[in-house]
């Protein structure tokens, strides 16, 4: 649904969609990077925190100008230019698909950019966690010579989107985005997890964001590459899947908690929407905390 991942840009195709670069490990050449399309849509969320140094990323045609404890994040389909090579520059990034976020146990509302920043400024004790927690990731994906459980590694993702998410409405202060279309698609993206489980329809949607459905289809079409209604079908399935992962609710109370009103059409949506009975799932090991 989505447009197919670039050569050099895709995921690996294992249980986790994640990726983690550093100057120990860097994401591509020079020449690499120079045969890649520019700008490309991304395919996954990108996040990528700068120690020391300096350099400007290029997210949807806007310049973001990141230097020491600056992080800056992006999501799937948006454009993102490559910056030019900086000398001295110290950082940790890290890619993720929609299957893995589906895998953690809570949800991170700073990844649907409802202030409208796409740059977060951590303080000291901040950004000592965050690189700490990043360094962390790095040794376990690429310098670990044992094979490390998958629910270590969802462990540490899941604190480290919660440490971001936290920076993140710490500054309450938004900047406008030059994009009008983008900016109507992250309300959207608000809208639907915001009212998640009241199931709105795509005309209560389309009329809360002051749009007619064709001008919603578009939108949503342009940065998801999905209609409306399968975008919000898939954002439940997501949700449905994580609770099934997360919790002991049967399948006839998840359906309910979903807002639908007959758990068999939901069990019916879940397995053409997943490929998978939802009577299958058995929860894992909880991260969350509680």
């Amino acid at each position: 649904m989505q447009e197919q991942k670039g050569k050099n840009e895709g995921l690996p195709h294992d249980e986790l969609g994640i990726k983690v670069r550093s100057n120990d490990n860097p994401y591509l050449s020079p020449d690499g990077q120079k045969k890649l399309p520019e700008p490309r849509r991304l395919s996954s969320y990108f996040i990528v925190l700068i120690e020391s140094g300096s350099i400007t990323y290029n997210i949807d045609l806007q310049d973001f100008t990141l230097t020491d404890g600056h992080l800056l994040f992006a999501m799937p389909n948006q454009l993102f230019t490559p910056p030019a090579k900086t000398d001295d520059l110290k950082y940790f990034k890290l890619l993720f698909d929609e299957n893995t976020l589906a895998l953690l146990p809570q949800q991170f509302p700073f990844l649907v950019n409802p202030l409208n920043a796409q740059t977060i400024v951590l303080d000291g004790a901040a950004k000592e966690r965050v690189t700490t927690v990043f360094g962390i990731l790095n040794q376990i994906l690429y310098s670990d010579q044992h094979e490390t459980d998958t629910e270590i590694i969802l462990a540490y993702i899941n604190s480290l989107l919660s440490e971001l998410n936290s920076a993140y409405f710490k500054n309450k202060e938004a900047v406008n985005i030059v994009n009008n279309n983008l900016s109507k698609f992250v309300e959207f993206k608000l809208v639907v997890e915001t009212h998640l489980t009241e199931q709105p329809s795509i005309n209560a949607i389309a009329e809360k964001l002051a749009l007619s459905t064709n001008s919603l289809y578009r939108i949503v079409k342009e940065y998801a590459g999905t209609s409306p209604k399968d975008y919000f079908i898939n954002r439940l399935m997501a949700e449905a899947q994580r609770k099934l992962r997360y919790s002991h609710i049967s399948v006839k109370e998840l359906a309910y908690e979903l807002g639908f009103n007959d758990p068999d059409y939901f069990s019916r949506l879940f397995k053409k929407s997943t490929g998978k009975s939802a009577s299958d799932f058995s929860p894992r090991q909880d991260l969350s905390g509680k």
